[in-house]
């Protein structure tokens, strides 16, 4: 009798414990809130309450510490906040849309900064470098150093700097797109190469070869939108793409052999996975690679969230008007709670499976 009781208690406890939101797929209608049976399907749980007063918020990265950071694009601020939603700090920077960080706990932000050419001010994407080690991880006093645009690159001004990506060694990938692409030394539809150096300063080295600026197949640069690291001790990514390409997530894979070196994609149509469907996706901005080597994507034109084990199959997926998700842009994981940009609602919003819902 006494374990019966205990049993029913838990029932009852579950759902206020996770403020019961809903439960839903892609697949399905809207669920019933608090009623929601969480002993069925695995499916996401939103958390409640969501976390507001942003901006159009573009991207947002679960940090080493761990801390959330979050690219508030229209208040023109970075965020840092704790697991609780509470902030910690802020920095003002024009415009962040995609943000990384290194092994050495420094941010590394696309944003936008103003410049006086010929007596005319002009606004040029750039990429940013804060030192959080430096400043105690005061976000606000971080010493800032600004990467790109170097000088040169003032003469192309339609370049745009859309995603980064941080790997184990701390080099880092910059994704760069652009008009420009008949250049097969420098097409602006690029993904540049940073190693660090010994006095802990980061050199542009170049750029990733074989990748192709225009193509729409697979292993292109046409349109990168955002970039994500498998957090292993390689240097494969995937990435999303928004231009004219018929496969808008790839996972590149870095394949040494007697010949050369070079990306290849891990996965192909003729694998029958989902994540290799032609046109699976509308217009992905973001992504994220947890622990177990699942794939998240945002595609903001679908306003919904796919997720996909290492092998390319999809598991739950979720989204649209009915779930309240609107343009959502970017993806992170931290502890089985998955973090969104809800762009298009101004807000981070959270979510468990049911299957972690203990």
């Amino acid at each position: 009798m006494k374990m019966k009781s205990i049993k029913i208690l838990l029932v009852l406890i579950i759902p206020l414990l996770y403020s019961c939101a809903e439960k839903f797929s892609i697949n399905e209608p809207k669920g019933s809130g608090c009623n929601a049976n969480l002993g069925g399907d695995t499916v996401f749980v939103s958390l409640s309450p969501a976390w507001t007063g942003f901006n159009r918020p573009q991207d947002i990265y679960a940090g080493r510490e761990p801390f959330i950071y979050v690219a508030d694009t229209d208040n023109d601020r970075i965020v840092m906040l704790n697991l609780a939603g509470k902030i910690l700090g802020t920095r003002s920077v024009k415009k962040p849309i995609a943000i990384s960080q290194d092994f050495r706990l420094n941010l590394i932000v696309c944003a936008q900064f103003d410049t006086v050419v010929n007596s005319e001010t002009k606004t040029y994407s750039a990429v940013y470098k804060y030192d959080l080690v430096s400043s105690q991880h005061s976000l606000e006093t971080a010493p800032e150093i600004r990467l790109l645009p170097r000088v040169n690159d003032l003469n192309f001004p339609a370049r745009k700097y859309t995603g980064v990506v941080t790997f184990y060694d701390n080099s880092f990938y910059v994704a760069r797109t652009g008009p420009n692409n008949t250049s097969i030394f420098d097409p602006d539809n690029s993904i540049l190469i940073f190693k660090p150096k010994a006095n802990g300063k980061d050199s542009l080295i170049g750029r990733v070869a074989n990748i192709d600026p225009l193509s729409s197949g697979l292993v292109s640069a046409n349109g990168i939108s955002s970039l994500t690291s498998l957090g292993k001790r390689n240097i494969d990514f995937v990435a999303t793409l928004t231009g004219n390409n018929n496969f808008k997530a790839q996972w590149y894979n870095y394949q040494v052999s007697a010949i050369d070196e070079k990306y290849v994609s891990r996965f192909t149509p003729n694998d029958g996975v989902a994540f290799a469907i032609p046109n699976k996706f509308l217009r992905p901005e973001g992504s994220w690679v947890d622990n177990f080597g699942n794939i998240y994507i945002a595609d903001a034109g679908r306003d919904s969230v796919y997720k996909f084990n290492q092998f390319g199959e999809e598991l739950e997926s979720f989204g649209g008007v009915k779930y309240d998700l609107k343009e959502p842009y970017g993806v992170t994981v931290f502890d089985r709670v998955l973090y969104v940009t809800d762009t298009g609602n101004n807000r981070i919003v959270r979510y468990i499976l049911s299957t972690d819902v203990r």
